[in-house]
């Protein structure tokens, strides 16, 4: 026992000294355990998160038509682009809605003026419904036919009613142009061209009538002859060089206005009674908003905000002022006296002839379009109608048809690749043949769309309607102050 006594301070040293080392040895195991679990749950939450970014789909491919590309933005064209656009539309509201509407007489302003509004509607749900894709699809195989084929000739019907058109989509052509901004670019295009075309057979045509033929022309002639040039028809593909539209819109327009002209007659008094312009200054406001909007027509043709655009403007320009300026001395010498209707008529002339160069001649080449224009459309609006006696009532074969034609065929003689690397190979018989085609079907479906209208609506207003005007018998309103 005293043994024990004697030992037990040693023992209770031994587990005091024991009890000590324990608890430390514990705190150190609770200090230490965190720094692995901490990497243990840190590797799991790295695999977690590899795994949920594995998973995660990546965004699928649109699905684009034949004719389609992938749009990437490109804000500076797009930017020109949409300008373009409003400058366009502002050729036919009100430009060409006023400058013809100046020069019919006061009875038929309204009338006149009302044709270019029906038409600007006709043409945007026809363009918006069948007349895009017939234009700038690519064919499909029908009728026995491959797509090659068909494309040479016509477009596609994928995208009736813009079906397949999207946010990310482009024609492939102008891949930085949002689809929906290139069609309703082009569909300002769609919308002058017929509206030209009301000059021709002004002051004797129904109202029902124009609305008709309008909707059929704008299928059946304009959206044909714009995919042969501009959607990758068998024109194109051939070479022929047509910057903004002398043949898919002055020659077509013309043509199609002359062939009107013959086949409604002449109205009733033409040639025994005085039929001159009502209003003159209606006239110059018209033309001018003319050359304004051409700005974007020929300009806005180059697809882009850069150099070919620029001398495209300047081309525009300078052609215009030649064109005025020689069909000035040419009345001069011939009537003595410069008019107002004369100068604005040489003018458009111009405009019209450096269409189909705007992007392709220099400014040297530009001036002599020009200069050659304002004769050769005098010659046609005055001279010719006289001698074949024809009632062209506004000159639309005059100015956009004669014009349109010497455009087309200066293009090739005056097209460098110092401006446009396209006018390579450019001459004169590619764009002949261009025009033959461009004639030829704009002559021959008109007229059948002309019969078509003739036992469906009518054409012609009464004798009694036409002598009145139509300003009141076709709509009820009439001016009252000049």
């Amino acid at each position: 026992m005293s043994q024990f006594v004697n030992r037990l301070p040693g023992v209770l040293a031994l587990l005091l000294l024991t009890a000590v080392l324990f608890y430390a040895g514990g705190a150190f195991a609770q200090d230490a355990a965190p720094a692995p679990v901490a990497a243990a749950v840190e590797a799991v939450t790295e695999a977690a998160t590899a795994t949920v970014e594995t998973v995660v789909p990546a965004e699928p491919a649109p699905t684009l038509l034949a004719h389609q590309a992938v749009v990437e933005v490109d804000a500076a064209a797009s930017s020109w682009i949409l300008t373009s656009t409003a400058l366009v539309l502002l050729m036919t509201l009100p430009g060409l809605a006023l400058f013809y509407g100046g020069m019919v007489r006061r009875k038929n302003v309204i009338a006149t003026i009302t044709q270019s509004v029906g038409v600007a509607a006709v043409v945007s749900l026809a363009w918006f419904g069948a007349g895009y894709t017939l234009a700038f699809g690519v064919g499909q195989p029908m009728f026995g036919f491959d797509g090659d084929t068909v494309q040479s000739y016509i477009g596609s019907t994928q995208a009736l009613f813009l079906n397949g058109v999207t946010m990310e989509s482009a024609y492939s052509a102008a891949p930085g142009l949002p689809e929906y901004l290139w069609i309703a670019f082009q569909m300002t295009f769609a919308i002058i061209t017929p509206a030209l075309v009301t000059g021709a057979f002004a002051e004797r045509i129904k109202y029902s009538a124009l609305l008709l033929f309008t909707f059929l022309w704008t299928l059946f002639v304009y959206s044909p002859i714009c995919h042969w040039v501009w959607g990758g028809g068998f024109l194109g593909s051939a070479g022929v060089l047509d910057f903004a539209g002398g043949a898919v819109v002055h020659v077509n327009s013309g043509v199609a206005g002359l062939v009107c002209a013959l086949f409604l007659g002449a109205r009733k008094g033409y040639g025994t009674e005085t039929m001159n312009a009502h209003n003159p200054v209606l006239t110059m406001i018209g033309a001018s908003l003319l050359l304004v909007g051409w700005i974007g027509f020929n300009a806005g043709s180059a697809w882009a905000a850069d150099a070919i655009a620029g001398v495209a403007l300047l081309n525009t320009l300078l052609a215009a002022m030649a064109a005025s300026l020689t069909w000035k001395i040419v009345e001069v010498i011939e009537k003595r006296k410069p008019s107002l209707i004369g100068v604005l008529s040489g003018m458009v002339a111009g405009l019209v002839a450096i269409t189909p160069a705007a992007g392709f001649v220099d400014p040297k080449g530009a001036v002599v379009i020009g200069l050659i224009a304002g004769p050769v459309c005098y010659a046609a609006s005055v001279w010719l109608k006289k001698l074949l006696r024809y009632d062209d009532s506004l000159d639309a074969f005059g100015i956009h048809g004669a014009g349109g034609l010497l455009g087309a065929l200066l293009t090739g003689v005056f097209a460098t690749t110092a401006v446009n690397g396209l006018s390579d190979g450019a001459n004169v018989a590619t764009q002949a043949m261009g025009l033959a085609w461009t004639i030829a079907w704009s002559a021959v479906v008109t007229f059948i769309i002309l019969v078509i209208c003739k036992f469906t609506t009518g054409l012609r207003v009464t004798d009694a309607q036409e002598a009145e005007g139509l300003d009141t018998t076709l709509h009820g309103e009439g001016l009252e102050h000049v």
